[in-house]
């Protein structure tokens, strides 16, 4: 292999990388169709000058392509019309607990494949879920009717709160938090070779 070929070799790979920052840090579920063509046709093209020629030709084609996806994302970002036309929009697929079937037939969306969906996400019963989209990016986001959703830290101190009223909640131990500190208070000051007494 001559040294021509290795640094034509580096010298793709350091280019790709730039140009692949300079795309966007999106994974390929997070792209959009539009993205996901131009990632895939600048993955094909930068192979090409190793087993031919257009080295240069090559870089420049694809930088272009990477160009040409940054100006798209940004007229999306500031024309919402030209958004939707470009990317699409969310679909409806569930409605108050029940399946949009017309949304599903045109998505050509089974309802086994829903379910699947839905299981992977926690969700054991369609009825549960008050709203559910198929997003751009092909994932499902979805919202739980109020009596379905889990508690909230807000919520359980809401409720603690309401206990206390009635029943006067018992302090924490001195020993227990002093612990808790000492343990916090030991990896800012470093570990001690020396066991505590309590533990030994």
């Amino acid at each position: 292999m001559s040294w021509i070929m290795i640094l034509k070799a580096v010298g793709i790979i350091v280019a790709g990388t730039i140009l692949f920052r300079i795309g966007g840090r999106k994974s390929i579920s997070q792209m959009t169709i539009t993205q996901v063509v131009i990632m895939i046709g600048i993955g094909s093209l930068l192979v090409q000058p190793l087993s031919g020629q257009g080295y240069w030709v090559t870089i420049g084609v694809a930088t272009v392509l990477i160009l040409s996806m940054v100006i798209m994302e940004y007229i999306e970002y500031k024309a919402d019309g030209l958004e939707t036309l470009i990317s699409g929009k969310s679909v409806v697929v569930i409605e108050h607990g029940k399946l949009h079937e017309a949304n599903l037939d045109k998505l050509r969306l089974t309802v086994d494949k829903l379910e699947m969906r839905l299981r992977q996400t926690g969700i054991a019963d369609i009825s549960d879920v008050e709203w559910a989209t198929l997003e751009v990016s092909g994932n499902l986001g979805y919202t739980l009717k109020s009596h379905k959703q889990p508690a909230t830290k807000e919520d359980i101190n809401q409720l603690m709160a309401l206990i206390s009223q009635i029943v006067p909640v018992p302090a924490t131990p001195q020993s227990e938090t002093s612990s808790a500190a000492s343990l916090f208070s030991e990896i800012k000051n470093g570990h001690q070779s020396k066991v505590p007494e309590k533990w030994q």
